[in-house]
This record gives structure tokens, sequence and C-alpha cells, in this order.
């Protein structure tokens, strides 16, 4: 995978986002030492390149900054120094910029030094100079009418993006910005007008599109629909839904999701960048959010953009400053605590996972989210019965389940399962099927614990038979279905299935143990030896390694019965 990384982002430097010549593009010799300066300048240069394939931005500024100062003139380092201060969010990417012309990502980062500084006139000039090429062509009319309006020509502004706001490919993005230049101009209707269009262009709007439009209809008069926008989000009970809850929701519709040009611009960058995620251009998506952050230090939506590419990267302690830098009047702080969390318990950071989430629960009290991600850290910690008192404690906060809330079942079930409360996990793993009928793993933990247990046999063949056609490559379904025909007596299925859920899944201790049985039972006593033995090679647990121990040493209890 880092390799698959490190060359779209060596593509990506080279042509999208730096526009370097042709001599320096990937694949083309790297840049030499000159003579007389020292040897060590190529092997920086090398260090700073690996570090920013790796996504190590501050290692990499270091590196290539200072190898620049030993070699100044070389174009591919000066391009590659560049683009590594502005992902560290260094200064001297600022100065870099001015020996880039014609390079997209100096331009935007010299216009925002103008918007910056409060340079309006300049800042427009420089954004009608910015070409309406590539991605480019999505930004521009916003970042002009945004210029417009920092210089305080909010008519002008609204008359330059009215085109590009009711036609086009990019109505949706340059319907939102009229709309906020409207709202900031204490001009409601066209406000109103404007977001209408944005939001008729997304059925199902992202959470940040919500929060800004909420606002807006709130001041236009429209309080109802507002709430309702809202309640879309708040209802996913995932991570976002917390920027949607009260009270962080009256703050929302209380106070301007833009309060002023820099404001917007910023806004701009992120929307792009959210929109290039999943695109191939996760780069470029960072870029456009370390520019965001320029304009607008602290901009949650850009931090948490960057967070997840760092997370996606594994770069887990550059994503939890990252959410730690959202501040707690953000709309989005809650989200960035859950994620904190789970990063902490990821890191085996546990006692300070728990104590955030705790803060968090003590300041929300209503919210199920956050007792939620409680839970499922307490349940991989195999805390079992607290991670049980967790999760009921998030099911009292839900309301009437729907369909959406069938994982929070599925996980109770499975902690109280594994603290020997069978009874009430099998009444949530049913709750769980029945808000998700075709849900394939809620099938097969519930259809494989009633074949081990000797429990509704053809039901479970049934229920597993449907996870199969769900997950066909799935091993654990696969031994799930195996294992239910080897209760049933179906010895020939039941080979079928655990020889394929061994190829699926060849690793795994519980799925050898399975076909070993099975090959014992017919009569294959070698090869069940085999299985059993390569089980006790994949670290098994202390009771599986007791039971594979005794059908190795022939323990006539420990056996299965012939067939």
């Amino acid at each position: 995978m880092a390799g698959c990384r490190s060359r779209r982002l060596g593509v990506l430097a080279a042509t999208l986002l730096l526009a370097l010549p042709a001599a320096a593009q990937d694949g083309a010799p790297l840049p030499r030492p000159a003579a007389g300066n020292p040897a060590n300048v190529f092997g920086t240069f090398l260090s700073g390149r690996f570090a920013m394939d790796e996504m190590d931005n501050p290692a990499a500024a270091d590196a290539l900054l200072s190898a620049l100062r030993a070699e100044p003139e070389q174009p591919e380092l000066l391009q590659r120094a560049f683009l590594a201060a502005i992902m560290d969010g260094r200064p001297e990417a600022l100065r870099l910029a001015r020996r880039l012309p014609g390079n997209l990502v100096a331009d935007l980062l010299l216009f925002g030094g103008e918007v910056a500084q409060g340079r309006f006139d300049r800042a427009e000039a420089r954004a009608r100079a910015l070409g309406r090429q590539g991605v480019i062509q999505a930004l521009q009319p916003s970042l002009v009418a945004w210029s417009m309006a920092g210089r305080g020509a909010h008519a002008e502004a609204l008359a330059h993006l009215r085109p590009h706001a009711e036609a086009g490919r990019f109505r949706a993005l340059n319907a939102l910005h009229a709309a906020l230049i409207a709202d900031l101009a204490n001009r409601p209707r066209d406000a109103e007008r404007y977001v209408r269009i944005a939001l008729s262009d997304q059925p199902e709007p992202t959470l940040r599109l919500a929060l800004l439009a909420a606002s807006i209809l709130h001041r236009a008069g429209r309080p109802a629909e507002a709430q309702r926008l809202l309640d879309q989000i708040a209802a996913s009970h995932d991570e976002l839904a917390l920027a949607a809850q009260e009270p962080v929701r009256s703050q929302v519709l209380a106070a301007r999701g833009i309060a002023n040009a820099a404001e917007g611009i910023a806004e701009a960058y992120v929307a792009l960048a959210a929109a290039l995620r999943g695109q191939g251009l996760e780069e470029l998506s960072a870029v456009l959010a370390r520019l965001a952050l320029r304009v607008r230090p602290g901009f949650g939506p850009a931090l948490l953009l960057l967070a997840d590419q760092m997370i996606e990267a594994e770069r887990f302690p550059p994503a939890l400053d990252a959410l730690k830098a959202i501040a707690p009047a953000d709309p989005l702080h809650g989200a960035a605590t859950l994620r904190r969390a789970g990063l902490l318990d990821r890191l085996d950071r546990l006692p300070e996972a728990e104590a955030l989430l705790r803060e968090l629960i003590a300041a929300q009290p209503d919210l199920p989210q956050p007792r939620m991600r409680l839970g499922d850290i307490l349940r991989r910690r195999e805390r079992f019965a607290e991670a049980a008192e967790a999760y009921d404690a998030a099911i009292a906060r839900l309301g009437t389940p729907r369909a959406q809330d069938w994982p929070l079942f599925y996980a109770r079930g499975i902690a109280r399962e594994r603290s020997g409360n069978w009874p009430g996990a099998e009444a949530d793993l049913l709750r769980a099927l029945e808000l998700a009928p075709e849900q394939p793993y809620v099938l097969n933990y519930l259809g494989y614990t009633w074949a081990d247990m000797g429990l509704n046999l053809a039901r479970a063949r049934a229920m597993l038979e449907r996870a199969v056609e769900l997950r066909p490559q799935d091993g654990n379904i696969a031994d799930s279905l195996g294992w239910a025909l080897f209760r049933l007596g179906d010895l020939p299925g039941a080979l079928e299935w655990l020889e394929k859920a061994v190829e699926l899944e060849p690793r795994n201790s519980t799925v050898n143990d399975h076909l070993g049985d099975a090959y014992w039972a017919a009569g294959r006593e070698a090869e069940a030896r085999f299985q059993w033995r390569r089980a006790l090679g994949m670290e098994p647990d202390e009771a599986e390694t007791a039971r594979l121990d005794a059908k190795l040493r022939g323990d006539p209890a420990a056996l299965p019965a012939r067939r």
C-alpha cells in the first residue's frame, strides 16, 4: 500500500500540482549536487522525498528546505520544497511561491496572501488570472466573487456568481457561495433562493451543507425547514450527527457559518477538497485543505479532512494533533473527540481514550454516540460486561430504533454473548435482524452460535446460506455454514464448505480446527491431525488451545464422533 501511495504522490506532484517541466517529472534523473557542494545534499533530497511519500510533513519540509538552501537553483527541488512547506504550514511557502510563476498552487497561495492582508483588489486580480482549466474551474468563480465581497461589493459578487449558480457543472457549489454572500449582505430572500438551488442538487446534503443551509434558512424565516435539515443529520447517529444535536444545534442556527470573505474562501477550498477525495486526487485535496487553514486558521472542516487523510495513511500522532486543534466551540468538536478516542485506543492509550469519552458523556449526557464508542473500545479489549453496560446506556438514548441502528444491537449482542448472557444476546441479535433482515454479519453470528450450541439448526442453516449468498468470499461465513452442516450430520456438505473456508481464511485457527473435526468424523485421521496442528500454530486462545491439545493426544472426550 505504501508503494502505491508513494507512486500516486510522485505523479501528482510532478503533474497536477506542480506543473514541472517534462525533464523533472517522475522517472527523469533526480537533481544531483553541483560540483563543490557537500555530497549529502542529494541524500537529504531523497530523505525529503521519502518523507513526503510517507506523509511525514515535518520531516519532508525540514529535509527539502535544507536541501534547497544548499541548491537554491534546482527546479525540481524548488517545486518539491514548496509543496512540502505548504503541507507543513511553513511560512517559507509564501516566499517560494513568488519564484514559481504559472504554478497553480503557488498562485492560490499568493491569492490567499492578499486576502490575509485585506488587499481584496489585488486578490480579485489574482483570482481572475487563475484561468478556467482543470479543477480550478470549480473554484475560480467563487474566489472572484468572495474577493468582490471582501471589498464590500456584494451586489457585484452576486451578479458575477449568478450564471454559474443557475447552470453548469458546478452549479451547487456556486449557488452555495452565492447564498453565503447574500446572507452576509443581509439579503435573506436571495440567500434562501440560492441555498435552495444548492440543496436541490443534493437530496441528501453533506453535514457542512446542512449546517450552512439551516443557518441561512433560519435567518430567512424558515425555522421549520432549518430544523428538518438538521434532523436528517442527527438521525444518522454517526459521529458527525453530534454537530446537529443540542446544544450545538442552537449555536449553528444562531450564528452565520461565514463571517467574512476570508472564511468564505476557506469554505470554497474545503468544499472542493472534500469533492476530490476518493477520485485519486487525495494529495490535491490535502493541499487545498492546507490553503484553507492559511486564510482561516483552526477551520474545523479543513482539520477534520486532513485528520481523515492522515488516519488513512496510518499517521496517527499528527492526525491526533489535527483533531485536537478543532476548537470546543466548533460544531465538529464532538465528532473530533470521538475520532480522537478511537485513535488513542488504536495507539494502546486506553485510559486517555476512556477519559476523553467520559468527558464527552458528561458534557452531552443525552447522546448515544459517545456511549456507543466507549462500548466498542471496551468490547475490543474483551471487557464484555462493561461494554454491554455502555451499549445499554446508548440504546436507552436512541428513542425508537430504526434500520440504521442495527449495529448497536449487534454489538451489544456480541458483548452479552461473550459475557455469558446468551438470552440477552439472542434477543439483541434477533432485534438487529428485525431492523436489517439482510445483514450478513448478523445472520452469520446468530446462525453460527445456534449451530455451535445445537439450537435451531434448520433455521441456522437457512440463515447461513443466505449470508453466504450475500458475502460469497467471506471465509468466516463459509466456515459457519460448514459447521452448521456438520452439526446437522451432512458430512459431504460440511467438508465442501469447510475446505472452502480454509482456502479463504488459511490463517484462522477456528476454521482449521473445524475442518480437522470434519476430517476426523470422515475417518481421515492424518488430515485431521494436520489441521489441528496447523490450528495450534495460529495462536488460538487458551480454551481452544486446550481443546486442540486434547484432540492431538487422542482424548476420547475431545474427539468428534465418527459419521
